[in-house]
């Protein structure tokens, strides 16, 4: 039994499947730990690691002569002119990613008596234990590394670097290499892909405690000893990398440390992020101590919600550094990723980061960043190369390495889109909110948004409002047009919010940012009462789709809501009612959640939930997959599943806070602790059928309004000053 939630799953059997292997990572590389007892595997991955396929060498179209004439037919009518707005190009899709090998840990006559394998989300080791077997694994925050230490008495083990795994390249060019050392021995793998310069290469220190080594190629075999460590890197480059100083490097990370010195290194790190906010729903003691397995075949537990919240701020930690998480978050155990394991900025990356600022992981924030601030410059060449405009303009996909838009075609003309760097700064701003001050790097990102929007929007229409043209709503086609459009509801909230954000950071600028962003037109209210799609006659919409980009208003921004908007909320909602679930994507279930908490619908969001759970989307590593059943292994439920928890019981802006806007039935009572507001302040709030209590601990002193089922009330924050608010029944 267990006195609260467990941070932690484990499972008493071995995972068959890659796609159940227990998780690692330190938003570089990471670490997939699956197979039986005699031969355990350790997939190996890094989010550089992608596949040349002739996108290393793509460009943006260069259509911005061609633009004036494309607006021209777009407002006269021509309401398929957009198909024509290509360079004729075939569909491209970004870079690849793929994994790098798997280290293989073969036992003869293993003992698989009393098995268990366990990931403790607060160290990041996974664990896997026989009655007379130990394996611990971690990727190391402190030293870039990935960690494992095996024990057992006279332990006899063989120990491969093995590239074969599913769909490798039948032409990938692999070389290994072993050479015994003081400490044990190297085991190296270089890999050069087909046609490539390109290439990348592991390296696996042992370290050995008693008994003998020797090698066998392609690696080497213990026998008799009383543990082995092994430390892991995988670096991707051009041209030839020199083995012995990567060789140098694992060595001084290891400079005499145990298993035990480097994974508290670790954790000083991980540990403290990962437990700045907890989740305690009540769950029956009973229910918590079972595998995760057990659980998901319970999915109206509240030990199930607790365990795949705590495992999606874990895995969403885990996956975040270098970069974001992918689709598949930072790990995969197959070369054919599905949608070459992107980042996908019209939704799904997104969706995946929802959490960042009020699950307190800036971790996440500074990796998505990162990604921004990296790309800058290939944004600028989008908005040069198609719209003729100054400024940046985001890709729709990006591999992590190019930013450039190339990945389009006549179904798709995702070109079009020019809200993606919005969307995409809109975490940053939620940060700058949550922490007090706007960061320069941000600043400047928004002004050369707010830029780009200066030199495209230049044509109005009978009104004198300005039309967003050509206008693309991801990845949906309206009634009676095509996919290439105007007016995009979508576009619309992006440049207005992109403007007044930009002016608000840039205040010698507001008076012209603003003005421009007031011209804009409003959204419009279709024949249904619902809020269109595209806000331009002619073009109906299509309700059954699984994007819910209208609604981009609601969430994440801020513009339309219950409280200072509620005819447009209204209007929202009757959306939401209305959109279908199409191919029963789980990014779209949850989606439809996070708007219908910030309309205030809690049986929607708890509607949403329960397709998820009871939908069978999550593998028992408790990593989710994109479709039901299981298929296609896919990191958007995972992730995104904090945010909507966190979205039903608090929500908050710079001068307001929400508490327990969208009740949910599987949240009957619990407390949610330690979870940020973008006024500064940090909050934990416990709730039951009879009330709520919230603690809030302000570190700016500010007057926000509060929001509870009774009706708003203002509220003086001082900083350092703990304030205590009580609910009735809600």
């Amino acid at each position: 039994m267990t006195a609260g939630p467990v941070h932690g799953t484990w499972e008493p059997r071995p995972a068959a499947r890659w796609e159940d292997g227990f998780l690692s990572g330190n938003g570089h590389h990471g670490a997939l730990v699956f197979g039986a007892p005699d031969d355990e595997r350790v997939v190996v991955t890094h989010h550089t690691l992608v596949r040349p396929n002739g996108a290393e060498h793509a460009a943006p179209p260069r259509l911005a002569a061609e633009l004036p004439g494309l607006q021209d037919r777009l407002l006269a009518g021509d309401l398929a002119a957009a198909e024509d707005f290509t360079d004729g190009r075939p569909l491209q899709w970004v870079q690849p990613f793929h994994p790098a090998f798997q280290i293989r840990l073969r036992r003869p006559d293993a003992d698989a008596r009393d098995y268990r394998r366990a990931v403790d989300f607060r160290t990041g080791e996974v664990t896997t234990a026989t009655a007379d077997w130990t394996s611990r694994v971690l990727v190391s925050r402190a030293d870039d590394v990935i960690v494992q230490q095996v024990t057992a008495p006279a332990l006899t083990l063989d120990i491969t670097l093995d590239h074969r795994l599913p769909n490798a390249p039948a032409r990938l060019g692999v070389g290994h290499g072993a050479l015994l050392t003081p400490e044990g021995a190297v085991l190296s793998l270089r890999a050069r892909y087909p046609d490539s310069d390109r290439g990348y290469t592991g390296v696996t220190l042992l370290a050995v405690t008693g008994g003998r080594l020797s090698l066998a190629a392609p690696g080497a075999r213990v026998e008799g000893a009383d543990s082995v460590l092994l430390l892991t890197r995988v670096r991707r480059h051009t041209g030839d990398l020199d083995v012995t100083e990567e060789t140098r490097a694992l060595r001084a990370v290891l400079a005499g440390r145990t298993y035990d010195d480097l994974r508290d290194r670790h954790t000083a790190l991980h540990r403290t992020a990962y437990e700045r906010v907890s989740l305690d729903l009540a769950a029956d003691p009973a229910e918590r101590a079972l595998p995760g397995s057990e659980l998901l075949a319970r999915p109206g537990g509240t030990a199930l919600l607790e365990r795949l919240f705590a495992a999606g701020r874990y895995h969403l930690l885990s996956a975040s550094g270098l970069l974001p998480p992918r689709l598949t978050g930072l790990w995969t155990g197959d070369w054919d990723t599905a949608w070459a394991g992107a980042f996908t900025t019209d939704a799904n990356l997104n969706l995946q980061t929802a959490s960042a600022a009020a699950a307190a992981l800036p971790e996440v924030t500074a990796a998505l960043a990162a990604l921004v601030h990296r790309q800058r410059d290939d944004w600028r060449e989008n908005a040069r190369a198609i719209f003729g405009a100054r400024g940046i303009v985001a890709p729709p996909h990006t591999d992590g390495e190019s930013g450039l838009t190339y990945h389009f075609s006549r179904e798709y003309p995702l070109h079009l889109w020019t809200a993606g760097a919005d969307w995409l700064l809109k975490p940053l701003v939620d940060h700058d909110e949550t922490h007090g001050g706007h960061d320069p790097r941000t600043a400047a990102a928004l002004a050369e948004t707010a830029l780009f929007y200066e030199d495209f929007l230049t044509r109005t229409d009978a009104d004198g409002h300005l039309v967003v043209v050509p206008s693309y709503s991801p990845e949906n086609r309206p009634a009676g047009g095509s996919w290439g459009a105007v007016n995009a509801a979508m576009d619309l909230s992006a440049a207005r919010h992109a403007l007044r954000t930009a002016a608000a950071y840039h205040p010698q600028d507001a008076a012209r940012l603003r003005a421009l962003a007031d011209r804009l037109p409003p959204h419009r209210t279709n024949a249904d009462g619902a809020l269109a799609e595209w806000a331009w006659p002619g073009l109906g919409d299509t309700y059954d789709h699984r994007h819910l980009s209208h609604l981009y208003a609601v969430w994440p921004l801020d513009e339309i809501n219950p409280y200072d908007t509620p005819a447009l909320a209204a209007a929202a909602h009757r959306a939401l009612a209305l959109r279908g679930t199409e191919n029963d994507s789980a990014h779209g279930h949850l989606h439809h959640a996070l708007i219908a908490a910030r309309l205030r619908d809690g049986r929607r969001v708890g509607e949403a939930l329960t397709r998820v759970l009871e939908g069978d989307f999550f593998h028992t590593s408790l990593m989710s997959a994109h479709y039901p059943h299981r298929d296609v292994y896919n990191a958007d439920a995972a992730h995104t599943l904090p945010a909507v928890v966190i979205e039903a019981l608090v929500q908050s802006t710079p001068d307001r806070l929400v508490l327990l806007p969208a009740p949910v039935p599987a949240l009957p009572a619990g407390e949610l602790r330690g979870v940020r507001t973008r006024f500064g302040a940090e909050l934990d709030l416990a709730w039951d059928p009879d009330g709520a209590r919230a603690v809030l601990r302000p570190h700016r002193t500010h007057r926000i309004e509060v929001r509870t089922s009774s009706g708003p009330e203002p509220l003086d924050l001082v900083a350092g000053e703990d304030h205590v608010l009580t609910l009735g029944t809600w």
